[in-house]
C-alpha cells in the first residue's frame, strides 16, 4: 500500500481571515510570515471563524512587534475564570533579523506594517502574513480598479469568442 502524502499546501482552506482592505490601501514591497502568541480561548474562537483583521495594524515597541486592533470575539462557552479581552495586544513572533529590517524601513523610509492574512501553519500553529508597504494615493487606487475591470472585460470577450 502506498503512503499518502501528508504535506499540506497553503490553500484556501488553510486561510482563516483576510484583510482585503490592506491590499486596496497599500502597495507592499515585502511580505513576512510571523507566528502569533495567543491564549487558549483565542485559538478556539479562531477555529470557529470569529476574527476580524480589517482594523488591525502592527506596531514596533522595544524591539518587538505587536498586533493591535485585531478583534477575536470570545465564544459563549469560554471559561469563566479567564478574562477575555477581544481587542488585546498580541505579540508577533519574528526573528531578530526580520525585526531589525522592519524597524529600519519604518523609521527611515516611512513604511507601514499591515497584516494581510491569517492562516494555519504546520499543525495547529496560527501564522499571520504581514506586509511592509506604503499607502497608495488616490490615482493609484483608480489605476488598480481600471486594471481589475479590464481583466474582467477581457475574460468576457475571450469567453464570447
Amino acid at each position: 500500500m502506498a503512503k499518502k502524502n501528508s504535506k499540506k499546501s497553503a490553500n484556501a482552506s488553510a486561510t482563516i481571515a483576510r484583510n482585503k482592505r490592506a491590499t486596496f490601501e497599500y502597495r507592499f514591497e515585502e511580505k513576512f510570515e510571523a507566528g502569533l502568541s495567543l491564549m487558549g480561548w483565542e485559538v478556539k474562537s479562531i477555529r470557529m471563524g470569529k476574527i476580524n483583521l480589517s482594523e488591525s495594524y502592527v506596531m514596533l515597541k522595544n524591539g518587538e512587534a505587536y498586533l493591535h486592533g485585531c478583534n477575536i470575539v470570545p465564544l459563549n462557552t469560554a471559561s469563566t475564570h479567564v478574562i477575555c479581552d477581544p481587542i488585546r495586544v498580541r505579540k508577533l513572533l519574528l526573528n531578530r533579523r526580520e525585526l531589525d529590517r522592519l524597524a529600519g524601513s519604518v523609521e527611515r523610509q516611512g513604511y507601514a506594517i499591515v497584516p494581510i492574512s491569517m492562516y494555519w501553519g504546520k499543525g495547529t500553529w496560527v501564522k499571520i502574513e504581514i506586509g511592509l508597504g506604503k499607502g497608495k494615493k488616490e490615482h493609484d487606487k483608480r489605476e488598480d480598479t481600471k486594471q481589475r475591470e479590464w481583466g474582467i472585460e477581457k475574460a468576457r470577450i475571450m469567453k464570447a469568442k
